[in-house]
């Protein structure tokens, strides 16, 4: 995925952060996963192919289906714009992404890309019987004000689905070289992008706070088998992410190569982040 500007102003917490992509205006993406880098195409589908049938379950369960018009926030390749389309047949996906190089590149009826801001105040493309987000608000500073405006975006009777990654290497949690790489890609990436997901388990209260109802929440670990796709996308990750991680001052490059090496050895016995996705209906 690749999100839009951020704004300026400070965290929730009052922290200066960096917003979706690092400096003070600068855009998620720009700093660390540039899209026109050769494989970020890839390196997305990789962590899509991890959670791509849990979401889609999830979508349905909740009624999305033939004559439903949606939204999906931080499209990235399109992976779940297309799943709407082929296997739940809602009538219309509208994939925004800051940039849409990857949705244009694989055209597909009933899927109209929309290159825009998502945080820009006259951001308002319709209303839709599903608004989806996934792995979007953890990197944008402004993360209440946007729950608020995508839950605007929410037809009477329909919902409103996010989804963010929860972080599993707490300070509890034993000392390896894998959980010392994985705290050390967390606070690179809240230092160069701005990405805090420490508010993610409270989803459902935010919710709630939005007006919504019926809210719900669920998550999924997916298992770190060796040449699974999302030990992939981590390996992939923590490569790009390289700098701003050996820039903590938790890891050098030694640490992120031998926990690398890790997610490919049948020893791997580690929880990767989860995605906790939550939900919650428009009054009809």
């Amino acid at each position: 995925m690749n999100l839009p500007d951020d704004d300026p102003a400070p965290r929730p917490d009052g922290e200066a952060g960096g917003g979706a992509g690092g400096e003070a205006g600068g855009r998620y993406g720009e700093a660390v996963f540039r899209p026109e880098l050769p494989g970020e195409d890839d390196r997305i589908d990789l962590g899509a192919l991890a959670y791509d049938d849990f979401t889609l379950a999830r979508l349905r369960a909740l009624g999305a289906g033939p004559g439903w018009r949606c939204l999906d926030v931080g499209a990235g390749t399109g992976t779940i714009a297309r799943l709407l389309l082929d296997r739940a047949g809602v009538a219309e996906v509208v994939a925004v992404d800051r940039d849409t190089t990857f949705l244009t590149a694989h055209p597909a009826p009933g899927l109209t890309p929309l290159e825009a801001d998502i945080t820009a105040l006259d951001f308002g493309p319709g209303r839709f019987q599903l608004v989806h987000a996934r792995f979007v608000l953890m990197h944008l500073r402004n993360w209440p004000r946007m729950i608020g405006k995508l839950a605007s975006l929410v037809a009477p009777g329909g919902v409103l689905v996010l989804g963010d990654a929860v972080d599993l290497t707490t300070p509890a949690a034993p000392k390896t070289t894998y959980g010392r790489v994985m705290r050390a890609m967390w606070q690179g990436l809240g230092d160069s992008l701005g990405t805090d997901v420490s508010w993610v388990p409270e989803y459902p209260a935010h919710l709630r706070e939005a007006g919504l109802l019926s809210v719900g929440a669920e998550i999924l670990v997916p298992p770190l088998l060796p040449g699974s796709p999302i030990s992939r996308f981590w390996a992939g990750t923590w490569e790009r992410a390289r700098e701003p991680m050996t820039a903590t001052g938790l890891v050098d490059d030694a640490t992120i190569d031998a926990a690398i090496a890790y997610l490919d050895s049948p020893d791997c016995a580690a929880l990767s982040p989860g995605l906790l996705t939550a939900w919650g209906r428009k009054a009809p």
